[in-house]
């Protein structure tokens, strides 16, 4: 720019706002937390639906029902998963017109908590069973509503919208008072009872525990191969059994046998120097797995005699291999049955299972069926009990969890006794306690069941009379899964599970309310006390004073008294199964309270993939026997975390990563942005790079939306009338509302992944490097009257109000900033909004299609000057004036060559539909368009630093006809 010529900068109307590009969202992000609480947004939204039904025009209910986390640490990334999904779930519904509600919970009892208290203990010296009931208890009720609190925080800074001020609590008296009438609902329909069988018991908690509580891990178990001898019949040869559990010797009652496998009699020759078999004996294998039974013994060579079919096991009496052994005191001296199981196969092993009924299902449920006896000799610290013969007082496991002696001791019994054939050593999968990590036992306990075959008789038959039907058919016909993969995968394991094992041998809890009369066998008809008016006491009684009235002294007295002999009847300690409290969720919570549902169905239950056997599964039970089906519509998983190298994160490893830290350094935002950027139906990974990668996007996000505060200011509130504006900005419209078409049938399907994508793709894609890079040119440089001009910032207002509001749910921090950054006031809150409506009509599929030519033949001629632009022979797209060759067709489709320059923001362009000549610039992808670079003649206009012919010409100097135009409507 020479001397004489004016400097023009300040007459161009450049973007003007206050919104910075950095956001500072660590530092920024509680002053929105405090004034949403100041606010009370949440409480708002539940004012604007009760006017909206006042005024005739309701909003729809939309629960999701929390799946309550434990109170018992902080948060981890996995917790920040789950709230963050379930936030985008209820944020978007609410502002796709519901009144979407959402109450946070916890789960307070059970043995996680209890679990604290007594490291507590143990840390001073003090022993749990030395402390009164009521005051441990109330230790446990303490140590919940601390954390309860704390957790309570860290989901808020979160940005997770709910009824915090309200949450529910399963220690609640009213929710305990609640949980207690659920289960005497199973007393009272029949499906409440008492029975023996093997369950997964934890030696180191000392409790029974759920399908749900245990994780396998690898263990290396010991491995034998017993003899058993045959009292007569099979020639006297030995039936070889194979177990990884020497400990269940003295427990065993049967052997069973596969009708369907092929065995043979084996004659040992010769052995190794160190083998404990015998040459000349006879061993009955299958003879699938005979040769890695040879291996194993240490036999160097043995003859197959004959087939021994299955028939020939039908039966026949085998001897216990501890019958008639010195110090035994005739404990085993008993007839061992061979009997047929359909569990048994030949893949491992021998080909035949040692059956003891008391320590594992296949084994319980050859019990039930041939009536074998039950026996009782470990005790809940997985000893023996202390008068078992020969291994009285020895431990499975100790209270470590560490290898006790028993199953070494059953080694060398066995070995003393003849009958250990061979030993070994196994590495597998064995279950552990996700609390204590100790590994579990089978163990045969005395524990109350919920029969869930036994048909129940209450009114509520519309899906079947049985727990099983009803949950089954909830399954099949009631409940959408996303991922569609749940569906099977629950409905496998209610057709598959045994009866639902309802207590645990705990204090803190809610405790099994029913009395068993004294002398009565768990079979008898008036076993349990089944009344009414006692149900009714005892629910009366938790809503005043909580679970804890149930350990007082002289409360089975009171609440009998008049009714039945206190004396006649014995009072239940056990405590409920903690699936059990938060499968009653829906009672407490959807029916009793105000933000329920009349129902009593949820219309989402939300959780980690493992709640398939957790929640969603307890849930459905409870539901299934109390209200006739499953008290949910949708069941949506999410996959668990992992670190950037797909490794399961573990503190040992250190590879874990607490939200707290990247708040800390990011920011909510971005660690909400990573979850919606995932693809949360699988494990999602996350790390350093990972999330840098999603600051990156959200820096250019957040570029977007700045061009666009930055232009608004100059709108002056009145939209130009669609049918007025140029084709360019009806193309913008008609991606509005296409894309609003698709976010809201995104978010209605939970896919945030899709929502996000489209909306990044659009903002990054279609306005920054497509219509914003075009229009710059119109907003900075048009008179403020410009048709060009007025239509651009009209479609940006549009724009403005559906890219805060589909992006509210997601990040709910800037969208804020956003809103109130053209909004502000006291009252402002882009979440008391609904998603800005987007009118049908803006929809034009004949001009998109035509735009995709148009941006396909662009795209060649920006990629012609790029080339120009890298050879240094122009520095801006502006210097270019290209000649576009093209079919007679696509000229028709393209239009005028002024408006395509426009779009190639090029100083001018000719199109031509005569054949390219040699050499012309074109890319495979897009055929029948080429390109010959020209440059632009004239001068550069000083102020739209356009290069062209009538430059210099106009009462302004150095400026184009538009730009003098421009200025003189200025007055300048």
């Amino acid at each position: 720019m020479c001397a004489d010529t004016p400097d023009y900068r300040s007459t161009v109307y450049l973007p003007e706002t206050d919104f910075p590009m950095r956001a500072g969202l660590p530092a920024r992000e509680p002053a929105w937390l405090e004034r949403w609480e100041t606010l009370g947004v949440y409480d708002r939204l539940r004012e604007k639906a009760k006017e909206a039904a006042a005024n005739g025009a309701p909003r729809k209910p939309y629960v999701l029902h929390d799946g309550p986390p434990y109170a018992n640490g902080n948060l981890h990334i996995g917790h920040a998963l789950n709230k963050t999904i379930k936030d985008m779930v209820v944020r978007s519904h609410q502002m796709m017109g519901f009144d979407s509600r959402y109450v946070p919970g916890w789960d307070c009892h059970g043995l996680p908590i209890e679990w604290k208290i007594e490291e507590q203990y143990r840390a001073k010296g003090l022993n749990k069973d030395d402390v009164d009931v009521v005051a441990f208890r109330q230790e446990c009720r303490k140590f919940a509503e601390g954390w309860v609190d704390i957790q309570r925080e860290e989901f808020k800074r979160l940005g997770i919208t709910g009824n915090w001020a309200n949450p529910y609590l399963t220690m609640d008296f009213h929710a305990e008072a609640v949980i207690a009438q659920e289960f005497m609902k199973f007393l009272m329909n029949g499906t409440l009872y008492q029975g023996s069988k093997p369950v997964m018991w934890s030696p180191v908690e000392k409790t029974a525990l759920a399908e749900a509580e245990v994780e396998y891990h690898d263990h290396t178990s010991h491995t034998i191969w017993v003899r058993f001898k045959p009292v007569a019949g099979l020639e006297g040869a030995s039936v070889v059994i194979w177990t990884t559990t020497p400990w269940t010797i003295p427990q065993n009652r049967a052997v069973a046998y596969g009708e369907k496998i092929a065995y043979g009699l084996y004659r040992v020759d010769a052995v190794e120097e160190k083998s404990t078999a015998v040459a000349g004996e006879l061993l009955v294998l299958a003879d699938s797995v005979a040769e890695s039974v040879k291996t194993a013994a240490k036999i160097t060579d043995w003859t197959r005699v004959r087939d021994v079919a299955a028939s020939e096991f039908e039966g026949v009496i085998l001897k216990h291999p501890y019958n008639g052994v010195e110090g035994g005191n005739g404990e085993w001296d008993y007839d061992v049955p061979m009997l047929p199981g359909d569990h048994v196969t030949d893949d491992a092993g021998t080909g035949f299972v040692h059956t003891a009924p008391s320590h594992g299902d296949d084994d319980y449920q050859m019990g039930v069926k041939f009536k074998l006896p039950m026996t009782y000799n470990v005790t809940e610290d997985s000893s023996y009990r202390k008068d078992l013969p020969l291994f009285g007082g020895q431990h499975i496991f100790d209270t470590n969890g560490k290898e006790g002696p028993a199953n070494v001791s059953n080694i060398k019994q066995l070995a003393y006794s003849g009958a250990l054939l061979a030993k070994g050593k196994i590495k597998h999968s064995y279950p552990h306690s996700w609390r204590s990590k100790a590994p579990v036992i089978f163990r045969n306990t005395p524990q109350w069941f919920a029969a869930i075959d036994a048909k129940i008789e209450d009114g509520k038959g519309t899906y079947g009379d049985t727990i099983r039907e009803r949950a089954l058919k909830s399954v099949s016909e009631l409940v959408t899964f996303t991922p569609a993969t749940g569906r099977n995968r629950l409905h496998a394991m209610i057709e598959q599970r045994p009866d639902w094992v309802l207590s645990r041998q705990r204090a803190w809890g809610v405790p099994l309310t029913c009395f068993t009369k004294v002398g009565a066998l768990p079979t008898d008809a008036d076993f349990l006390l089944r009344n009414e008016e006692v149900n009714a006491r005892i629910a009366a009684a938790f809503e005043k004073d909580g679970a804890d009235v149930w350990y007082t002294q002289g409360f089975k007295e009171k609440i009998l008294a008049g009714i039945v002999n206190p004396e006649d009847y014995n009072q239940v300690f056990d405590v409920l199964d903690v699936w059990f409290d938060s499968g009653s969720t829906h009672a407490f919570v959807l029916r009793d309270r105000e933000d329920g549902v009349p129902d009593q169905i949820a219309d989402v239950y939300l959780e980690g993939t493992d709640q398939h056997r957790g929640w969603f599964h307890s849930s459905l039970l409870q539901g299934s026997a109390t209200i006739g089906r499953a008290p949910y519509k949708n069941v949506i998983t999410h996959g668990f975390t992992l670190d950037e190298k797909g490794m399961k994160m573990s503190k040992s490893l250190g590879n874990t990563v607490a939200p707290q830290e990247v708040i800390k350094e990011y920011g909510a935002d971005i660690l909400r942005l990573w979850v919606a950027q995932a693809d949360y139906s699988t494990d999602l990974r996350i790390g350093k790079e990972i999330l840098k990668g999603t600051a990156d996007s959200y820096r250019r996000l957040r570029n977007t939306l700045r061009f666009l505060m930055g232009a608004l200011p100059a709108w002056d509130g009145k939209h130009v009338a669609r049918d007025e504006m140029p084709e360019l900005e009806q193309f913008i419209l008609h991606r509005l509302a296409e894309l609003d078409a698709q976010v809201r049938r995104d978010y209605a399907a939970f896919d945030f992944q899709a929502v996000f994508q489209a909306i990044f793709t659009f903002a990054t894609s279609d306005l920054s490097a497509f219509y914003f890079d075009i229009r710059k040119d119109a907003l900075y440089c048009d008179a403020p009257d410009s048709l060009e001009r007025r239509a651009c910032l009209s479609v940006m207002d549009h724009v403005y109000h559906a890219l805060v509001t589909w992006l509210a749910p997601i990040l709910p921090f800037t969208m804020e900033e956003v809103w109130l950054t053209r909004f502000p006031g006291e009252d402002s809150s882009v979440h008391l909004l609904d998603f800005a409506p987007v009118e049908a009509g803006w929809l034009n599929a004949d001009l998109a299609a035509r735009f995709a030519k148009t941006r396909a033949a662009r795209r060649v001629v920006t990629g012609a000057l790029e080339v120009e632009r890298t050879a240094k022979t122009i520095g801006s797209s502006l210097e270019a004036a290209p000649t576009v060759y093209v079919s007679p067709e696509l000229a028709a489709v393209i239009g005028s060559a002024q408006g395509f320059d426009t779009l190639c923001i090029t100083s001018g362009l000719k199109i031509s539909t005569e054949a390219a000549p040699e050499g012309a610039f074109g890319l495979d992808d897009v055929a029948g368009v080429k390109v010959v670079f020209e440059k632009a003649s004239g001068e550069k206009c000083q102020r739209c630093w356009k290069i062209l012919p009538d430059v210099g010409t106009h009462a302004h100097p150095a400026t184009c006809a538009r730009c003098d135009a421009a200025l003189s409507a200025a007055g300048l």
